[in-house]
């Protein structure tokens, strides 16, 4: 006992040290995380412009983030803009009564009352319905009141995560090979189990990360030019929240589909016909046929455990939890895959 206390207490002290110091960063690990997946999909990029410019890293790095900050972030922050503006222009029109969500009701009421005792055998009460899109716009008004609230008091703490990740992201596409190699040798499973766990790491991330956001947009840029050219209102709205819904397992059926819905009972056949058409032939079969090929593949997972994963990760982590819980899930197997060699 006497002869092992010096190395139990030397990792008790390692296990309390690293603790500290992952409870120290904790406030900023998603933006450390974001720049570690940022890393992972454009360190290509780096290379071939450390080749270029004759093994100049610093240059290369900063190269690098001033094309993610052109052709990733820019975008972002511009979509998200807009979406907001956008949002605010017609919850106003909604709140003045210019576009009358209830009046909706009445126009299907009076557009096919033979059908009205059968949508009431399915439990569908036109009457209840009003009541709540009416409840529905109060508490919608209350709540986007809150999120402004809380996005105006967070603010800070945002700027604070994109500028960490902004810095870290530089260092870790300049030193990461290194940081990699260095972490390999300290850990003491073996370095040939701790590469598998950063390739898999490594193709996890990117499998997920390209192939979901792909489809996503993908989804959201057809579902946005179809709400434009049946003449939906607000279909840029639309589409960036279609886009957000495809990285989520409900998917944008949950937008398309009321539409039609709507304009089915408005009279507008023609329309909700091409809404269906196009959302389940064009957008439905996107996800369907892309996502597997680009995300199942890579990541080597059953469809059923990236499904599961992607909940878990959403719940746990939010929004970025479509990538976490993925990575996750593929490190959970490839770790017990080991087990099964050592202990075979």
């Amino acid at each position: 006992m006497q002869k092992n206390f010096p190395h139990i207490f030397f990792l008790v002290l390692v296990i309390l040290v690293t603790g500290a110091f992952v409870g120290l960063i904790g406030d900023f690990m998603m933006g450390i995380f974001w720049a570690i997946i940022l890393t992972i999909l454009f360190h290509n990029t780096f290379d071939r412009l450390k080749i270029r410019l004759k093994g100049k890293e610093n240059l290369a790095a900063a190269l690098t983030l001033l094309f993610i900050i052109l052709i990733v972030i820019l975008p972002i922050l511009f979509i998200g803009s807009s979406l907001v503006s956008e949002s605010l222009f017609y919850y106003e029109k909604v709140n003045s009564g210019e576009i009358d969500l209830k009046g909706t009701i009445d126009e299907i009421r009076v557009s096919i009352p033979m059908n009205l005792g059968i949508l009431e055998s399915y439990g569908l009460d036109l009457d209840k319905a009003k009541e709540g899109l009416n409840d529905l716009i109060t508490n919608g008004s209350q709540m986007a009141a809150s999120q402004a609230l809380t996005f105006t008091q967070n603010f800070f703490n945002f700027f604070l995560q994109f500028a960490v990740m902004l810095y870290v992201l530089f260092f870790l596409l300049r030193d990461g090979e290194q940081l990699i190699e260095s972490i390999i040798r300290v850990l003491p499973i073996g370095d040939e189990k701790e590469r598998a766990l950063f390739r898999r790491f490594e193709s996890v991330a990117r499998a997920t990360v390209k192939g979901s956001l792909l489809v996503a947009t993908l989804q959201g840029v057809i579902g946005g030019i179809l709400f434009w050219a049946v003449g939906i209102p607000a279909a840029m709205l639309w589409g960036v929240v279609m886009i957000f819904l495809s990285l989520l397992p409900i998917g944008s059926t949950i937008i398309w589909l009321p539409a039609a819905i709507i304009l089915f009972f408005q009279g507008e056949i023609g329309r909700a016909v091409a809404i269906v058409i196009v959302g389940a032939l064009v957008i439905g079969l996107a996800d369907n046929i892309l996502r597997p090929r680009l995300v199942g593949q890579d990541t080597k997972m059953p469809d059923y455990l990236i499904l599961l994963s992607t909940l878990g990760g959403i719940s746990w982590f939010g929004l970025s939890g479509f990538v976490i819980g993925p990575i996750i899930a593929a490190l959970f197997i490839t770790v017990w895959q080991m087990v099964g060699k050592e202990f075979g």
